[in-house]
């Protein structure tokens, strides 16, 4: 219907015009049944980062990106320009032409890296925050982890009719007839895609919304998840009510669960808030036999088979402990077969595989891991032997039984080992539908909160932190390694959640937030009379990825507000102070696209490589190249990836990969098909990727789609 009265506006005759605009009306008052909505012009991307040349799709900096104009020639800084469906050409400085993409054209996307913070320079998990469109972004994730996320949690605009969201670049008000449908064709094309990432055997996508649309966006759901489990549960988040001149004040919103496979929200110890006929959780109180309430302790010591040096020589390598602390405070590298002990530390008693009989051992883990689980708290000391000390560690299968709600965590000792004890099953249960939390107060808990980080930095309406933990928490309490995306990201409240999980257990989730860098309605038109325009430094420097999102990143996981001075008090329901941080990474990315035919000669390589360091599951700090040239390969043993540039240098390759076996993923450049699979079969590792054979028939991704 937009479509046709677009049409009917052009008619000249208004006798005609009139006619035809009656009938119309007829046809749009008969009942319809089921979700319809209308079909809109394709969305248009600004492409900022590429250069206007002749033959490129543009539209003027000033108008509507889905005005589209073609480049018929360049001089002198001249561009003339021919509208889509005229004949009369325009001239313009270049500068004033932004190019663009319609929905249907081949796109390249790639990650420019603009920052980075890093809080656990010993820990191998990076968060990441990518500046985008999330449409095309989503496509980026897709190429990268289709079937692999675990949790998506999406907070969209709420479509208030208060210019809150943009279609086509242009805000969709309250006075726009078709802002329903609008909104209806920006979620389905985005939720098409988070289909395709979310894993079909254990995943959940999470939707907040208020009443302004959460009929349409349930069905809408319902038609494009029919396979999947839903429900729908009510939360209060302003506990004073928003007042409504013609209606009830509203005090809640609402949160769409949507389950595939076998997901479904985990028993829990809830408190009597969620629900008054709740029996307040019984924690057994600790007594002197801790054997007896905590989870089975055991040995580092491996025993049985392949349990010594000879047989597992990567295991064997020496614990530094602080016989004063109690407390492991170093770990050695793996030691030559050559070598028996490493260097000694003063004050600082070196404990090896050592068996009592006086034979080499070795450990249960390599030191990575181990260094992993002592950030988990899931290593000890024990008693002082001949050797140094015992150190004992909670295997797997006693660690899941905490993260199951076996057992609770009571805190941590002195050496960080956690202290956990049993908990009665019946005292673990699953929330109601009706949420009435005092954390999950978006007033106190979002908007105070993030004021007290950013110190006046405005971000309209930011979900409290602890409703978001809250719910992630209901799927991924028992996912400690759980992948979690969120393509509206906003302020970064997400992020900031998952943070604290890990926190509070342990865990290593990893979250991706998706956020675009738009600037408010009246900062726009600011800017726009001081001759600024989206992609200038002045306007990008004020828009939300950079002002809002990205610096409270940094400062909660620095611990700190934006003039460095450290937060206040602790984190809710935890003995966590805010100015401690966390120990945790994230990258900052902006989302850019490369020509093709350049891909292609491998003239962008460099560029890609952040793109190869996420698909390879984004561990260690994202590699970086230095200088022009590109050698024939590269080993990334931090991030366990490898790449061949150069195939003639394949056996020097394999030969240098077996020197690091973390290693699981390989890209491999060339154009031989046959060759290439040879290769990944002599390889034999986890992962093996064509490029750029891969990279450019993934990312044809707009026409595998088809018109919108």
């Amino acid at each position: 219907m937009a479509a046709i009265n677009d049409l009917i506006s052009q008619i000249e005759n208004a006798e005609l015009r009139e006619r035809i605009q009656k009938e119309l009306d007829k046809l749009a008052r008969q009942k319809k049944f089921g979700l319809v909505f209308e079909e809109h012009l394709p969305e248009c991307t600004p492409l900022y980062d590429v250069p206007v040349r002749k033959g490129a799709k543009v539209a003027f900096k000033s108008g509507p990106v889905s005005e589209i104009y073609e480049v018929l020639n360049i001089k002198d800084g001249r561009a003339v320009c021919l509208k889509k469906g005229e004949t009369d050409a325009v001239e313009a400085d270049v500068g004033n032409l932004i190019p663009v993409a319609e929905f249907g054209e081949p796109i390249y996307p790639y990650l420019q890296p603009l920052d980075s913070v890093c809080n656990a320079p010993d820990s191998g998990l990076w968060h990441t925050l990518i500046e985008a469109e999330n449409y095309h972004a989503l496509q980026l994730l897709e190429y990268l982890y289709a079937g692999k996320v675990d949790c998506i949690y999406i907070d969209p605009p709420y479509n208030t009719g208060a210019r809150d969201w943009k279609y086509n670049n242009d805000y969709v008000d309250g006075s726009d007839q078709y802002r329903h449908s609008k909104w209806l064709s920006m979620m389905q094309k985005r939720l098409e895609i988070a289909k395709k990432l979310l894993n079909p055997e254990d995943s959940v996508l999470i939707v907040t919304i208020d009443e302004k649309e959460y009929l349409h966006l349930g069905c809408l759901l319902e038609e494009m998840f029919p396979e999947a489990g839903m429900q729908m549960i009510s939360t209060i988040i302003n506990p004073k009510g928003v007042s409504n001149q013609k209606g009830f004040s509203r005090a809640d919103e609402y949160i769409f669960f949507v389950t595939q496979g076998s997901a479904s929200p985990s028993k829990l110890m809830l408190g009597n808030e969620w629900s008054p006929s709740a029996i307040k959780a019984r924690i057994s109180n600790p007594t002197q036999n801790n054997e007896e309430i905590e989870p089975g302790w055991t040995s580092m010591m491996r025993r049985g088979s392949h349990s010594s040096r000879v047989e597992r020589p990567g295991l064997y390598y020496a614990i530094y402990a602080d016989p004063e602390l109690h407390k492991i405070v170093k770990i050695g590298n793996v030691l030559q077969s050559d070598i028996d002990r490493d260097q000694e530390i003063e004050g600082l008693v070196q404990i090896l595989p050592i068996r009592s009989n006086g034979a080499q051992g070795c450990w249960q883990v390599g030191p990575t891991e181990l260094q992993n689980r002592i950030k988990q708290g899931r290593v000890r000391l024990g008693k002082k032997t001949a050797y140094g000390f015992v150190v004992n560690y909670l295997p797997d299968g006693e660690y899941q039984k905490i993260i199951d709600g076996d057992f609770v965590i009571e805190g941590r000792l002195k050496d960080g080992s956690i202290l956990a004890h049993r908990v009665e099953t019946e005292n673990r249960w699953i929330a109601p539908t009706q949420w009435k939390i005092s954390s999950h107060d978006a007033s106190a808990y979002g908007s105070s909160l993030l004021a007290n980080i950013l110190l006046g930095k405005k971000f309209a309406f930011p979900k409290s932190l602890y409703a978001v933990h809250d719910t992630l928490r209901f799927f991924v309490a028992n996912k400690p390694n759980a992948l979690i995306v969120d393509f509206f990201a906003g302020s970064g409240t997400t992020l900031h959640a998952v943070n604290l999980l890990n926190a509070e257990d342990g865990g290593s989730r990893r979250c991706i937030m998706v956020t675009n860098n738009e600037v408010s309605d009246a900062e726009s038109k600011e800017l726009t009379t001081r001759g600024y325009h989206p992609g200038d430094e002045e306007w990008e420097r004020l828009g939300i990825a950079r002002y809002v999102t990205w610096p409270r990143t940094v400062c909660s996981i620095e611990g700190h507000d934006i003039n460095g001075q450290p937060l206040k008090g602790n984190y809710l329901g935890s003995d966590i102070p805010m100015a401690d941080g966390f120990k945790a990474n994230a990258a900052f990315f902006k989302l850019g696209f490369l020509d093709k035919n350049s891909v292609a000669l491998g003239r962008q390589f460099r560029e890609m490589l952040p793109t190869l360091w996420m698909k390879a599951g984004a561990v260690g700090r994202c590699p970086v190249l230095d200088g022009e040239d590109i050698p024939g390969f590269l080993v990334f043993p931090e991030n366990k990836f490898a790449v061949l540039t150069d195939e003639t240098g394949f056996e020097e390759f394999q030969s240098e990969l077996t020197k690091y076996p973390d290693i699981d993923t390989a890209y491999l450049i060339t154009d031989y098909e046959p060759g290439y699979c040879a290769m990944a079969k002599a390889l034999n590792l986890k992962h093996t990727y064509q490029l750029y054979r891969d990279y450019l028939d993934n990312f044809r991704i707009n026409t595998r789609r088809g018109r919108a």
